[in-house]
């Protein structure tokens, strides 16, 4: 395990962030990383790709981040125009691009950087493809669709010397910060157990096919996963104000175990400062042979410490001298049986100062200050700029979806499996080469 954090340039990434001038003005690129060899104002000039709920809130964080929106992609006619009205809107002009294909974005040498929400099994695919090409990626969480996949994109960002920021934002909120900055200094002393609470795993895809939407190319969106009948299910009709269920279905998704694990199996991560290793082990739920449990299953990891799934509280550390309980907007912790804090919430204004309260009175003086980043999306922005890897970079975010994979394939097979966190491989005779990867249809290769 990696007790260092990623402290590199921090007092410097604090002044850039912490100032208003910069926090509004656009992102201007140092000429030696512009891909295109002029653009207006040389600002960051970027293309969307997967243009559903996650992706317009994207786009217009991003925009209101002062980037070039230029290119906007997706295989539902509604959803590409809807993307491109909002583009077109803000620039005042009708000179954005709506393309079908995200080769035409990520091939574009007039793109320096992409924000890729597509469904899970895409993700990999295009990322790889705009690594490739010079491109600075963003690409919602999970990072990827499977295990194989998470070490190619390591890979791939190395290679081609390129920054890239998973979605996993928790990480830039100040409460899951500080309630790994407790786990990491050692204030709840040794960690015996972290539950995290997500819904069930993946699941195999039976939904009852339906006649096709129009404007939408179904065997694009299906892509490198198997081609199946359509569902309004998997791929919404028109323009939608929810998240799609395609999630739940390990074909195209991983279930809540990658979706919501990619928050809070993350978390505890970066709690237990295992980003550059993890588990040794993934068991499935004691009672699996006989249930078929979707709650239970087990990462072990070197030093005997757990992570178990189950239903209760976000992220819940728990130490031999205290527990620090985490979620969005809430935050409970407890000292040698003494309760220093109570389920303090964002909305009522208890949450800030029990944060302050802890930082004060257990943090004043720690050794290990965690990377701090408060907008996740302008710390991206800020390491396109300055070439630092960000908080949630191609490690990060492959490490802990590897995680998830895992925990996955402990519940679809329901066994015991020995992981080499190091090598990336299974350990001893446990596992099946199968489980790491999946079929990749026609074209579409990782």
């Amino acid at each position: 395990m990696n007790s260092k954090p990623h402290q590199k340039s921090q007092s410097s990434r604090r002044k850039f962030l912490k100032s208003s001038a910069v926090a509004t003005a656009p992102f201007i690129l140092p000429s030696h990383i512009w891909a295109a060899k002029t653009k207006p104002n040389d600002k960051l000039v970027m293309g969307f790709i997967g243009m559903g709920k996650q992706n317009s809130g994207l786009l217009r964080n991003f925009i209101g981040q002062g980037i070039q929106a230029v290119a906007v992609c997706d295989v539902d006619t509604n959803r590409r125009k809807n993307a491109k009205n909002i583009v077109n809107d803000h620039n005042k002009n009708s000179d954005c691009r709506a393309v079908i294909d995200f080769r035409e974005i990520t091939e574009d040498k007039a793109i320096d950087a992409v924000c890729i929400a597509t469904p899970d099994h895409w993700h990999s695919v295009i990322t790889i493809s705009a690594l490739k090409n010079g491109k600075d990626v963003y690409c919602e969480k999970p990072l990827t669709h499977n295990i194989h996949e998470s070490v190619e994109v390591i890979k791939a960002v190395k290679k081609n010397d390129r920054v890239l920021q998973t979605g996993s934002m928790q990480r830039s909120s100040s409460e899951f910060r500080i309630a790994c900055e407790l786990v990491r200094n050692g204030v709840i002393g040794k960690v015996n157990n972290v539950d995290i609470s997500v819904g069930n795993p993946g699941r195999p895809c039976d939904l009852k096919e339906e006649e096709k939407e129009p404007g939408l190319d179904w065997d694009l969106w299906c892509g490198p996963g198997p081609l199946r009948g359509y569902s309004s299910v998997l791929s919404p009709r028109g323009i939608h104000n929810h998240f799609p269920a395609w999630r739940n279905y390990m074909e195209y998704g991983g279930g809540m175990i990658t979706d919501w694990g990619a928050h809070h199996i993350d978390i505890a991560q970066w709690g237990l400062g295992t980003d550059d290793s993890g588990p040794i082990e993934a068991r499935p739920p004691q009672d699996w042979k006989k249930w078929k449990s979707n709650r239970g299953a087990q990462l072990v990891y070197s030093n005997g410490t757990t992570i178990t799934h189950k239903n209760g509280f976000g992220v819940h550390f728990q130490g031999a001298n205290g527990e620090v309980k985490v979620n969005r907007g809430r935050f409970a912790f407890t000292y040698k049986g003494k309760e220093i804090s109570k389920f303090e919430k964002r909305g009522d204004g208890s949450l800030g100062s029990a944060l302050q309260k802890a930082e004060k009175s257990f943090l004043s003086d720690s050794k290990i200050k965690l990377y701090k980043s408060n907008h996740h999306i302008r710390d991206f922005l800020s390491c396109v700029q300055s070439r630092e890897k960000p908080i949630t970079n191609e490690i990060v975010g492959a490490r802990s979806s590897i995680c998830c994979h895992l925990m996955n394939q402990s519940y679809y097979n329901g066994e015991v499996i020995k992981w080499n966190p190091k090598d990336n491989t299974f350990a001893g005779k446990s596992g099946n080469p199968k489980w790491l990867t999946r079929d990749y249809r026609g074209q579409w290769k990782v």
